[in-house]
């Protein structure tokens, strides 16, 4: 007897239970979601996204050298040298968030000083 009575609840709760599987779905198609990947989006398309790291600021004679030292300490980092006339800039890797570049930053002033993140616009 408490048998019979014990296999409906089993099926009740199995019911109840499957229903609520398909809840996280219907949460990531809401508008509010879609509203900020939209928004996400066109941040990335006006100002761009990733992070540099700026090693120097200044005439080109001391750009050349600060790279290729930055080099011989650093050789699996990509560097680049840009002309921002009047001056040479030398920038150091590629980050996709600024706690990445950050934390680069605490491994690369050991030894060069006056690091700065730059933010990449297009």
């Amino acid at each position: 007897m408490k048998q019979q009575a014990f296999l409906p609840i089993i099926f009740f709760i199995i019911a109840l239970g499957t229903s609520n599987l398909y809840s996280q779905n219907k949460t990531n198609t809401s508008n509010e979601v879609k509203a900020l990947i939209d928004k996400k989006r066109s941040f990335n398309k006006q100002y761009g996204y990733g992070y540099r790291i700026q090693v120097y600021y200044g005439d080109e004679t001391k750009a050349r050298s600060t790279e290729s030292k930055f080099k011989i300490n650093f050789p699996n980092v990509y560097t680049k040298l840009d002309y921002d006339q009047p001056y040479w800039k030398v920038q150091v890797g590629n980050y996709k968030t600024k706690l990445e570049a950050d934390k680069a930053v605490v491994n690369f002033s050991e030894k060069f000083s006056g690091l700065i993140v730059i933010p990449l616009g297009k």
